[in-house]
């Protein structure tokens, strides 16, 4: 009798185990697919038992190889001034029409003209902030085009444009405070 006609009769328990021992000793699921004769891998891998135990140290074999490849400098504990640094961060990302989200670390690619910047997330409150700066803007860009200052239209239309989408953004996306009832936590003495 073939290992494959012998896991077809053996009981569903007896499948489940095989499988489970052989991906877990390293058989690929693809060969295991083709011994127990499965159409699918789907069906195979559902044969496959995941323990508590298995997926805890999965993750921890995860975590050692991703270690691995970085440098052991990012596993250090940080500096007071590094700390401070990264503090900082996170404080200057708040500005006047909403919150900057580029990443820690990173420069301000739009030199700090935050209204262009696709990173900037509008803050919903300071929607008539943002609307004063764009009729602003094209206050400007009319006193610009009246004095022929061609260079100083270009860098206000970039802006205005900037203005507005910011402001169809806030449209698209309003946000709603509305609390949500989680519940109370039940223990087990509780049930």
């Amino acid at each position: 009798m073939t290992t494959r006609t012998h896991l077809h009769t053996a009981s569903a328990g007896t499948s489940h185990i095989f499988v489970t021992d052989a991906i877990m000793n390293g058989l690929p699921p693809h060969i295991a697919q083709v011994i127990c004769g499965h159409k699918s891998i789907d069906t195979t891998v559902g044969y496959k038992a995941v323990y508590p135990a298995e997926t805890i140290e999965a993750h921890r074999a995860f975590i050692a190889r991703r270690r691995a490849t970085r440098p052991s400098e990012e596993y250090r504990t940080p500096t007071e001034e590094e700390w401070d640094a990264f503090l900082a961060h996170f404080e200057k990302r708040k500005v006047s029409i909403g919150t900057c989200a580029r990443a820690f670390g990173t420069p301000c690619i739009h030199e700090h003209a935050c209204v262009r910047c696709a990173l900037l997330r509008p803050d919903p409150a300071q929607r008539a902030r943002l609307t004063e700066i764009r009729d602003n803007l094209i206050a400007r860009i009319a006193e610009a085009e009246w004095e022929g200052w061609l260079g100083e239209v270009e860098g206000l239309q970039d802006s205005l444009a900037g203005a507005e989408q910011k402001l169809r953004q806030l449209d698209r996306h309003p946000r709603k405070h509305v609390a949500v009832d989680l519940g109370i936590p039940v223990t087990r003495g509780d049930r």
